[in-house]
């Protein structure tokens, strides 16, 4: 199989596509002021191609911030993409969509991944859209997008989660998640005082959460927003560290980028070395894989604002490069599987 991958800074459409032949599934990355016009225009360019689409920046080696990027496979690989509607409310509704697609791709062990890319409530979308992979022996690497908007098959949707399958007829696919973080002292603390709905952490261990992190961490309220950057919290889900991100303070408690339940139990994390942590994740992926067609990425915005505050996104994308064909998008949520994480990488690898 093969990726391909075209770039407009300046969002020309044409221009990205330039060079793509007989695709068999196309992704679009685009800006927030000309998404439908792309999905419209990428339609009638490759009619009756599977395609999904979101608003958001990408990259290979370079990264387009307010340009249109498109990502294709071809060559040897089976592909399929619909869309899962009304995930705020109710995405179970239309899963038969999913299940026939997961059935006409006949996938057999390790050689289908599905990525996905999503307008809001992920948790739900996830667990709606693995109750079908995981019986089918299928992984899932995606994230959210901007602007609460998917394409999928020259159509522009709210409140979805656009999705496609992708079988590599040649080889086996492999999804990968990085972490960045590790724990922090021993702190260890119950949440209460919830807002489900609107991602609200209000109290700590019966403390406001606002002031337990400004007493942990001796910052100021302002600094709070960029300070997650460095000290996300984290839930414990068995041996995994869920990610939680600080979007704002609301009053004194904390609003997220995630949900967190009453009486979940969070810890504090810290930025661990991250420059030796991405080298480790390319040496796993090199022992996993003595070839690799293709690689595909979420990077989260807080992992790209920190890469690029500490002058290492290009040193970054340039060391991921070593991999062979690596792209993908700056997300504002990354999924893994069922999980939905903050300020992490997901990926699938190709052979």
């Amino acid at each position: 199989m093969k990726q391909f991958f075209g770039m407009s800074q300046s969002g020309n459409l044409l221009e990205a596509v330039q060079g793509l032949k007989n695709p068999e599934l196309i992704m679009l990355l685009s800006n927030g002021d000309q998404f439908e016009e792309h999905v419209k225009k990428l339609e009638e360019l490759y009619p009756q191609i599977p395609s999904i689409g979101c608003i958001g920046m990408s990259y290979d080696t370079r990264v387009a911030e307010k340009g249109v990027s498109v990502v294709a496979y071809y060559d040897g690989v089976s592909a399929a993409a619909n869309v899962l509607e009304e995930v705020s409310v109710m995405p179970v509704k239309y899963i038969e969509r999913l299940e026939q697609d997961a059935r006409a791709i006949n996938s057999s062990l390790n050689n289908t991944i599905c990525i996905d890319f999503c307008t809001g409530n992920d948790a739900c979308a996830l667990t709606t859209i693995y109750s079908v992979l995981k019986h089918k022996n299928i992984s899932l690497v995606g994230g959210t997008g901007d602007a609460g908007k998917v394409s999928a098959n020259g159509k522009v949707y709210q409140d979805a989660v656009a999705y496609a399958l992708i079988k590599n007829n040649n080889g086996r696919v492999k999804a990968y998640k990085e972490n960045i973080y590790r724990q922090m002292g021993d702190y260890r603390f119950i949440a209460a005082k919830t807002d489900k709905a609107n991602y609200i952490m209000g109290t700590l261990n019966g403390i406001p959460a606002k002031q337990v992190y400004q007493d942990i961490l001796h910052v100021s309220e302002r600094d709070i927003q960029t300070q997650t950057f460095k000290n996300p919290f984290g839930k414990i889900n068995g041996n995994e560290t869920c990610i939680i991100s600080i979007k704002e303070v609301s009053g004194n408690a904390l609003t997220c980028f995630r949900q967190v339940n009453d009486s979940d139990v969070l810890i504090m994390l810290e930025l661990g070395d991250y420059k030796e942590i991405v080298r480790n994740t390319i040496r796993t992926i090199k022992q996993d894989f003595s070839k690799i067609s293709a690689v595909f990425s979420v990077n989260c915005l807080f992992r790209y604002l920190l890469f690029t505050d500490n002058n290492y996104m290009k040193e970054y994308l340039k060391e991921m490069s070593a991999l062979g064909n690596h792209v993908g998008l700056v997300g504002y949520g990354e999924h893994y599987n069922n999980q939905f994480v903050n300020q992490s990488m997901t990926c699938v690898v190709f052979e």
